[in-house]
């Protein structure tokens, strides 16, 4: 994989010995984000979201406690990006990363969606060849949708 995304609020995680998936609530800061022209809702995950850092803090039942229910407790996080700290002195999290909880041991925990998502701006929109996105939606006037775009790239 040549690019890697950052793991963003909302990022969808699963545990090798649970039922159910969980998503990344990150409660360490509030200043960083991605992928959010907005600004509000996608703050990066960082290895200081740590503890029970998930919506619901679970993964269903456990596999490794008799299928009673998982309390999911992150302890640690590995294959984080090591060149960037954000505000709060953590290490940011990349799609790859892996988590230990105290049940399951280390990397048990993988993220399989990173949370971002693809926004259509006004520079992507300008880089586009209008011949395709004509014959990809010949409904949509490109002259009108860059005038409809948001500035920020």
């Amino acid at each position: 994989m040549g690019e890697k995304h950052l793991v963003v609020q909302g990022a969808t995680c699963l545990c090798n010995f649970g039922t159910s998936t969980d998503k990344v609530k990150v409660l360490t800061h509030k200043r960083e984000y991605a992928n959010d022209n907005g600004a509000e809702k996608k703050l990066i995950a960082s290895t200081k979201d740590i503890g029970s850092t998930l919506e619901k803090n679970s993964f269903g039942s456990c596999a490794k406690q008799k299928n009673n229910p998982c309390v999911a407790v992150i302890t640690e996080w590995t294959g984080f990006y090591e060149l960037d700290t954000l505000s709060n002195g953590g290490k940011v999290l990349l799609e790859d990363s892996k988590a230990t909880c105290p049940i399951g041991g280390s990397g048990c925990i993988k993220i399989i969606k990173h949370g971002q998502t693809a926004e259509m701006g006004k520079g992507a929109a300008q880089k586009a060849k209008q011949e395709v996105q004509s014959a990809l939606n010949p409904m949509v006037d490109m002259d009108d949708l860059l005038d409809e775009l948001p500035a920020v790239e």
